[in-house]
């Protein structure tokens, strides 16, 4: 019996599937539900109104906090923007620069991508950067001393890069 049932389901929903000469559409909608009754108590109609006044109130900061930072003028914008870009002296070198970058964001990128297709690989990197993550905690952040010479070897790098 239980065979037989399955034999006119897949049929029937073969038959269901078979295009026929003509195909209406009809649409149909389900009657709403009545609304449930809730009992009203007052916890529930307070809560409302502080929840109202709460949003209310937060509408009206909002509104007056977006009027106050919207005021920024693009013109004003592009003009520093403008006079930061005439004050570099090497325009070649900073644009040679800035193409590189995204050559390199672009590329590794690519390289991040091809990595993810591999099955196994991706999981053993994210493991040897959990452990390098640790290491690093360990070696620099865990202990005062430790701290002292990354900050000093931080500065040591800042100090290289503003002398260029």
């Amino acid at each position: 019996m239980a065979t037989n049932t399955t034999s006119m389901a897949s049929t029937a929903v073969m038959l269901a599937r078979t295009p026929t000469a003509t195909t209406t559409v009809s649409c149909t909608t389900l009657p709403n539900l009545p609304p449930r009754p809730f009992p009203a108590s007052i916890k529930m109609v307070s809560g409302s109104r502080r929840l109202s006044l709460f949003q209310i109130k937060t509408s009206e900061d909002a509104s007056s906090s977006i009027d106050t930072s919207s005021s920024i003028d693009t013109d004003e914008f592009f003009a520093d923007l403008k006079k930061k870009w005439d004050a570099v002296e090497n325009k070649p070198l900073v644009i040679i620069y800035g193409t590189g970058g995204a050559v390199a964001i672009w590329l590794s990128s690519v390289i991040i991508g091809a990595i993810n297709k591999f099955p196994l690989l991706p999981n053993i990197m994210e493991l040897v950067g959990v452990g390098y993550s640790g290491w690093f905690v360990y070696r620099y952040l865990l202990f005062e001393s430790s701290r002292k010479e990354l900050s000093t070897s931080i500065e040591s790098i800042k100090k290289k890069i503003t002398e260029i």
